[in-house]
């Protein structure tokens, strides 16, 4: 399948990457310090905080990896999607308003390592070492499954070889975020995020009024059988359904530790605003999700030619062109590029502001200049360029398994240990080395040997939460400054 020589499609995406690119352009006059480049000066509004959280974190994956793993496995993606609104929700009741406020109260601290580190006093800069190797291992991960998705999207639109359609879309993504730096990186998540809503929500509903309505619909997909509309697998014992269970909540507690989340908490001007911040983003995230699963279900019964294994995944593509007159589709196209844009932008933004604040300045040079800094942001973001296109390589990987391994990182390293320190003052810095380290080890060896067939964020979480508060326990109590702070955060709460 290609455009076949429809000028209209070809127009939308040539317009839409025109826009990304101008973004990036405009901002790239305005960075001058890194905390301009990777937290926007803590600035944004609350619109554009929660659109650029939904649309960095939910990716090219929301409109492929869900749809096309609904596609295959029918109402039981239900569970994943659920965990993702339920962690969504408590990300930004419980952590978004602590953590914008601490990291300011923690000598202004611009990243992830950064905070924590600032937070327990490492004046040996161990933590921040520990946390900033962990980011870059996940997020090169991270970032090879939205170059997966560039790359399935370009060769399946233009009919262009594999290798080739990935290049031209990490180009792109490559090009804003290497000038514009988190403002662009910003700016873009909130035009992508409104594209992506409103795209997954079109194309189940026009395909639902192309099959004849809701009650054709579901005459079509009866055809399927009751296991596809099973929430949980056929034939399945209560120990398989409750590991079924955990592993989809398991996808809700990675969202405490994902790095290019909590960044935009950290970057929204007024906390107060975090409120009505939350209520746009659920509502957002509960409609989107809903209408991806659709999507892949009804796919079933709208094309005639069956998608098997990992081409599940290019169901809306596929859907999208024939709903939808030429430019129309390129602009639905340009939503699924907007999608894989967001998160991965911002994953380079989050790996090389860990770079640059998290290793060089600490360890390598550390009178570095701002322009240094920025200097070597850019260079971090190309380098994981590199790696990720390498990792991508292989057309046949799986967006949704690439992207369940890499939250699964993030989520055990660093969920219970920002939960915690916004919450216990008594953890220590101790509790948070063995933390981070054990949460992180364990979803490295958990993945290989797959025990139990659970999901290898549970067991990460728990044991890294575990581990913080047994050795905070044994560790003796953080000095009186630390506590002061802490107060001084619930205060102003």
């Amino acid at each position: 399948m290609n455009f076949n020589g429809e000028p209209g499609i070809l127009w939308a995406f040539v317009l839409y990457l025109a826009v990304m690119i101008g973004i990036g352009l405009y901002y790239s006059r305005k960075q001058k310090s890194l905390s301009q480049y990777i937290l926007g000066d803590r600035s944004l509004g609350p619109w554009l905080t929660s659109l650029s959280a939904e649309a960095s974190d939910m990716s090219g994956w929301m409109l492929m990896g869900l749809p096309g793993y609904a596609y295959l496995h029918g109402l039981s993606a239900f569970w994943t999607a659920s965990g993702l609104i339920l962690g969504t929700w408590a990300n930004w009741v419980l952590t978004a308003k602590r953590l914008r406020t601490y990291t300011e109260i923690a000598d202004n601290s611009l990243t992830i390592p950064d905070y924590l580190s600032n937070r327990f006093k490492d004046k040996k800069n161990i933590l921040r070492f520990i946390c900033a190797i962990f980011i870059m291992i996940f997020f090169i991960i991270y970032t090879s499954s939205g170059f997966v998705a560039a790359g399935k999207l370009f060769n399946t639109i233009f009919n262009i070889p594999y290798t080739t359609a990935l290049l031209i879309g990490t180009f792109v993504v490559v090009f804003y975020t290497f000038l514009g730096g988190f403002g662009a990186v910003a700016l873009t998540d909130f035009v992508q995020g409104t594209m992506m809503f409103f795209t997954v929500l079109y194309v189940p509903v026009a395909a639902t009024f192309a099959l004849g309505g809701p009650t054709p619909t579901w005459h079509a997909l009866a055809k399927e059988g009751s296991d596809f509309f099973s929430l949980l697998p056929p034939s399945s014992s209560g120990m398989a359904n409750l590991i079924l269970f955990l592993s989809c909540a398991g996808w809700g507690l990675g969202y405490f530790g994902q790095p290019h989340i909590l960044v935009r908490f950290m970057a929204i001007g007024n906390p107060d605003d975090l409120k009505k911040s939350t209520r746009i983003a659920m509502v957002w995230v509960i409609i989107s999700l809903m209408a991806a699963i659709a999507m892949g279900i009804i796919g079933k019964a709208f094309l005639t030619t069956p998608l098997e294994n990992a081409n599940a995944e290019r169901v809306f593509i596929i859907m999208s062109q024939q709903l939808s007159t030429p430019f129309f589709t390129g602009i639905i196209w340009s939503a699924i590029l907007a999608a894989i844009m967001s998160t991965a932008s911002s994953q380079l933004l989050v790996t090389a502001s860990a770079v640059a604040k998290d290793l060089y300045q600490p360890f390598i040079h550390k009178g570095a200049s701002q322009k240094e800094l920025l200097l070597v942001s850019r260079i971090t973001v190309l380098m994981v360029a590199l790696i990720a296109i390498f990792l991508a390589s292989d057309p046949n990987s799986y967006i949704f398994q690439i992207v369940s391994y890499a939250w699964a990182g993030f989520g055990a390293c660093f969920g219970p240990a920002i939960l915690l320190s916004l919450y216990w003052k008594r953890m220590t810095l101790h509790g948070a080395y063995a933390g981070v380290l054990v949460g992180g080890i364990t979803v490295l060896i958990w993945r290989q040997f797959q025990w139990l067939g659970l999901y290898e964020l549970v067991p990460g979480f728990l044991l890294s939460a575990l581990s913080i508060i047994v050795v905070s326990l044994l560790d003796k109590a953080p000095d009186m400054d630390i506590q002061n702070k802490f107060d001084e955060m619930v205060s102003r709460l």
